[in-house]
């Protein structure tokens, strides 16, 4: 079995490595290691959870454990896609470099510009950046990376879902194309793959598992959640993640929840609190200091559940989560193999829960595609009629809509009582038909021929109803002029005329 001691790994980074208690290395570990050692570049895929920190941590600092910067100008950089991951490379630079003359900076956004550049000023051995926060660096005339030597791209697979694409390929622009290049991810999307093309000279591929693959220490489990009435599934949907929480008893330590959007993360973290859970959310628009402290409290056991968004679905090595709880059904398939990554790491025994609503079964799918593997369906804790009551909150006790559905179709009972009622006053359905509809009339004037005589159709339109309104706006000539004995009676003038205009006619005919 391989050792660390076999990695040729400079000494005092084997003194580091043993005072942290590790002896073997991970398969990625052991596979990427010595490639790097002799300056190649390496391409690693390896499922989360599995140390590809310390592939790169490693010899990298075995490589610059002869030199010494100059500032301004990192001998090194390493990019991570979030601020968490970046932070967690930088503690690890600190646990196997302590006993080496090493700097580092790590540069990412929420903290203080002017506090970055004196630490880059006094000249850094390792960088580590999120992409932008780098590219603003850079662009103020702060930063020089003309003198870098190795850079590591970590989390590959996820610059890509985040968009940091363009960043990096103008990040490689800047670099030296002398360098040595590590790319690690624990999926390889087609575009990664043509970066990888593009950037790295003969790589070595170290894969240690098939891709986008599920650790077999972690118990998947999924509930097919379908909720009584729509405008009520995210109160019942929380009430199933908290009848599973529930379920798993003592066995549920501590567990990370995460949701797709960040709002979402704030009502299930405040929903939580409110049943007497303790729980505590973390994501983007966050400041940065609060997400530190919140993960700090996670790590430290002082908070029992983290609901988070994908921010931290990567690379956050908290050892000891024995659940993870997907309150939806990631977007993106690879997301799902991140998230349940968090658990059963180094070995350990972790369990994953899923809730899916209908809308998802599309997604739920991709996963179960990409993993090639079926995740087991388990009961609704909420039973197969749901009956939950909503929760007194007041986004969910919002009045129902009313159901169209009722006034479109009809009972067949409702139906024949009706034709009943039109066939007893088929004068008076007529009526109310051609006053709450005038088309017909209109359309049967506009079928009358425009050169016929006016005249000849008056004894016509005293046979057709459906004149009648023509006849009307003619004076009065058709039923009512026809002596019909009482028929209809013209409204406007005649019976409503008003009592001042009569008295007008009258006083000219006097005169």
């Amino acid at each position: 079995m391989t050792k660390f001691s076999d990695l040729n790994l400079n000494p005092k980074v084997l003194k580091a490595i043993d005072e942290a208690g590790y002896e073997t290395p991970t398969p990625i570990q052991a596979g990427a290691i010595p490639p790097a050692l002799e300056g190649r570049d390496v391409l690693g895929i390896a499922q989360t959870g599995t140390g590809k920190t310390a592939s790169f941590t490693l010899p990298m600092l075995s490589i610059l454990a002869r030199g010494r910067a100059r500032a301004r100008m990192p001998r090194s950089l390493v990019l991570c896609p979030t601020r968490e991951l970046a932070a967690q490379v930088a503690e690890n630079f600190d646990t196997y470099s302590k006993h080496l003359k090493l700097t580092k900076a790590l540069l990412i956004g929420g903290v203080s510009f002017k506090e970055q550049e004196q630490i880059i000023d006094k000249g850094v051995d390792v960088l580590i950046a999120t992409p932008g926060r780098l590219l603003d660096h850079f662009e103020r005339g702060k930063l020089i990376l003309s003198d870098v030597k190795v850079m590591v791209v970590d989390e590959a697979d996820r610059m890509l879902d985040m968009g940091f694409i363009p960043d990096i390929e103008r990040i490689f622009g800047l670099v030296p194309f002398t360098r040595q290049t590590l790319f690690f991810s624990a999926t390889m999307a087609s575009e990664i793959e043509r970066i990888t093309n593009t950037f790295l000279s003969n790589p070595a591929r170290i894969e240690v598992a098939r891709q986008a693959t599920a650790s077999e220490t972690i118990e998947q489990g999924v509930v097919m959640f379908k909720p009584s009435r729509r405008d009520r599934e995210a109160s019942e949907k929380r009430k199933v993640l908290r009848l599973l929480i529930d379920g798993e008893g003592e066995k549920c330590t501590n567990a990370i929840i995460f949701c797709n959007r960040k709002t979402d993360v704030d009502i299930v973290a405040k929903s939580l609190k409110k049943y007497g859970y303790d729980a505590a959310p973390i994501h983007g628009d966050l400041d940065q200091s609060q997400r530190t402290r919140t993960l700090d409290q996670f790590r430290k056991g002082e908070l029992k559940f983290l609901v988070a968004s994908d921010v931290a679905a990567r690379g956050l090595d908290v050892p000891a989560v024995s659940h993870v709880f997907n309150f939806d059904v990631p977007s993106h398939a690879e997301d799902y193999v991140h998230r349940i990554g968090r658990t059963g790491r180094a070995g350990r025994q972790g369990k994953t829960l899923m809730i899916c609503v209908p809308k998802d079964e599309k997604n739920m799918a991709a996963i179960e595609a990409l993993i090639q593997k079926d995740i087991p369906r388990l009961p609704n804790p909420l039973g197969e009629s749901v009956e939950a009551a909503p929760e007194a909150e007041t986004a969910d006790t919002a009045p129902a809509k009313p159901r169209r559905s009722r006034s479109r179709r009809k009972p067949a009972g409702e139906k024949a009582t009706e034709t009943a009622h039109e066939s007893a006053a088929p004068e008076a359905a007529a009526e109310t038909s051609a006053s709450a509809d005038p088309k017909p009339a209109r359309d049967a004037q506009k079928r009358e021929p425009r050169d016929e005589p006016r005249h000849a159709s008056d004894d016509g339109e005293q046979q057709q109803e459906g004149k009648s309104s023509r006849s009307r706006s003619r004076g009065g000539r058709g039923r009512s002029g026809g002596g019909n004995g009482g028929g209809d009676k013209v409204v406007g003038m005649g019976d409503h005329l008003p009592s001042f205009i009569a008295l007008s006619f009258e006083e000219r005919r006097a005169g």
